[in-house]
């Protein structure tokens, strides 16, 4: 069983991405992100020309970075499911800014796929190592390539918690769906069967309900879309 995790909004309580933009990039970064939801331009370009609207040294970004707050209740989480199931934080977000948050706040280590965030003088840029260049949702980390790559080691099904846009894509194929903010809309939809969630926490109550013993098909797992 493989559980992916997204960062911004899923795992941190707020997207970091868009905190950082508030406070060392000018209002143009707000007029790129609606271009970006509007389709009108991919993740990859929108991101790319937001953070080069960023004006911040190194170590006043770190300390911003380690004041993200992150759901406190992933740490038992954490330790219930990684006793059965392989964990991964996979976002469309910052590596960089998951490194600093995650180590601060004691999260338990484990794989992390993220674009890569370049310091330059009084200022960042970004690359995209898990870009996949067929990837139609154009998105820097290709979520549905990482999940197969990992399922294919692990077996099992897949597990999707999330809350946006970069989910969508992988909400399609994952076996089970676990959704908040825009996902669920999304989620509705495109008739994807979700569970809604605000916390770790709530997650957590409905992994313990599953019967791993009798190795319950992925359908069985999902039960029907709770309101």
């Amino acid at each position: 069983m493989l559980f992916v995790i997204d960062f911004d909004g899923t795992l941190s309580v707020g997207d970091t991405v868009d905190a950082m933009l508030e406070r060392f990039a000018d209002d143009r970064w707000k007029d790129l992100e609606d271009e970006w939801l509007n389709g009108n331009i991919t993740a990859i370009e929108c991101m790319k020309q937001q953070l080069d609207l960023v004006e911040v040294d190194q170590v006043t970004l770190e300390n911003f970075f380690r004041g993200i707050q992150l759901d406190a209740s992933f740490i038992p989480f954490h330790k219930y499911i990684s006793q059965f199931a392989k964990v991964a934080i996979v976002s469309d977000g910052l590596d960089h800014a998951i490194d600093v948050a995650t180590h601060n706040a004691a999260i338990p280590e484990m794989p992390i796929y993220a674009n890569k965030l370049t310091f330059k003088p009084n200022g960042v840029s970004i690359s995209y190592p898990y870009r996949n260049t067929e990837c139609k949702a154009g998105n820097g980390v290709c979520k549905c390539q990482i999940a197969e790559q990992l399922s294919s080691d692990v077996g099992g099904p897949v597990v999707l918690i999330g809350d946006g846009k970069s989910d969508y894509c992988l909400a399609k194929h994952a076996d089970v769906v676990f959704a908040k903010g825009k996902l669920i809309t999304h989620c509705e939809q495109e008739n994807i069967p979700f569970r809604r969630f605000q916390t770790f926490a709530e997650v957590l109550d409905v992994v313990k309900k599953w019967d791993s013993a009798k190795k319950l098909t992925a359908r069985a797992l999902t039960g029907q879309q709770v309101a």
